[in-house]
């Protein structure tokens, strides 16, 4: 996304936290007390989000010095980054930068963790979020998918066709509804259809689906139905997608299974943030 839209969300972040003034700083801290902070992890894990602290912090006229860069390792107690400036400033924005920094580190770890577990068992099968993020926080929680070595999916409602439960009960049944999608969608999308009866998925991918989403199916289903495709020798390739209450003591019986995408929604709706504070450091003394 271009700097200046990272801005407006950063600044509508902000200015909804703050409401009319920080009520605290105001009444208690000098106004000309210039500071320094220091913002450190407690516990290890993956950096996202830096990017986006440089800028809030660079918007509020703070003197900014990272030590970290998003993808790379935290240690405990390492200080990620250093701010210098007012010390009003500082406070008033301290929330909303750790908010969004603990947030989109605790994804990117979270991510990272099932990737290494892949790649243990050398899986081809992509770790991919899903559409469940926080409202207003779409693009970071996805950055911070990516960053963590994720698939982001997708990101907005046009970035392709996906025919989920919802739109067959509407029409009766999937194979009509990819039959619809074709007639009326541009080339240039791919189509996805979501399948709840293993029946269906030839079907469907004869029909021309690009992607076959199986949701709620146990590993050995998701076996036999990779073994159905693989078979089939369809003229186009399908890429098989399950979904639906994956974690991380069930992800290694998925990849077995030979899929291509495994979608967790639990990597932006239930991740735990990273635990990441700021300390003053450094006053100081007002003339």
């Amino acid at each position: 996304m271009p700097r200046k839209l990272v801005e407006e969300q950063l600044v509508h972040f902000l200015n909804d936290d703050i409401g009319q003034g920080d009520a605290t700083t105001s009444a208690i801290i000098p106004a000309d007390l210039t500071v320094t902070a220091k913002v450190i992890a407690k516990e290890t894990g993956i950096a996202a989000g830096i990017k986006e602290a440089v800028i809030l912090a660079q918007l509020m006229d703070l003197k900014i010095k990272t030590n970290i860069t998003d993808g790379d390792e935290i240690k405990n107690r390492q200080v990620l980054m250093q701010i210098t400036g007012d010390a009003q400033t500082i406070l008033t924005v301290e929330r909303t930068l750790l908010n969004l920094l603990s947030r989109m580190c605790g994804i990117a770890t979270a991510t990272h963790k099932l990737i290494k577990k892949l790649e243990s068992i050398e899986s081809q099968a992509r770790i991919a979020a899903t559409r469940k993020t926080a409202p207003g926080l779409s693009y970071f929680d996805k950055k911070a998918i990516i960053i963590g070595g994720g698939d982001s999916h997708r990101l907005h409602l046009d970035d392709m066709i996906l025919i989920k439960d919802n739109h067959i009960a509407l029409l009766d049944n999937p194979v009509d509804a990819v039959k619809l999608a074709k007639k009326n969608m541009s080339f240039s999308k791919k189509l996805e259809v979501e399948i709840t009866d293993a029946k269906d998925i030839l079907q469907v991918a004869k029909a021309g689906a690009d992607i076959i989403m199986l949701d709620n199916f146990t590993p050995e289903e998701a076996y036999k139905a990779a073994e159905a495709l693989k078979n089939a020798k369809l003229p186009h390739e399908v890429l098989l997608e399950v979904s639906g209450g994956i974690n991380d003591e069930t992800l290694i019986d998925y990849a077995k299974a030979k899929v291509d995408i495994i979608s967790i929604g639990a990597l932006t709706h239930s991740t735990k943030a990273l635990d990441i504070s700021l300390e003053i450091t450094k006053k100081q003394t007002p003339k």
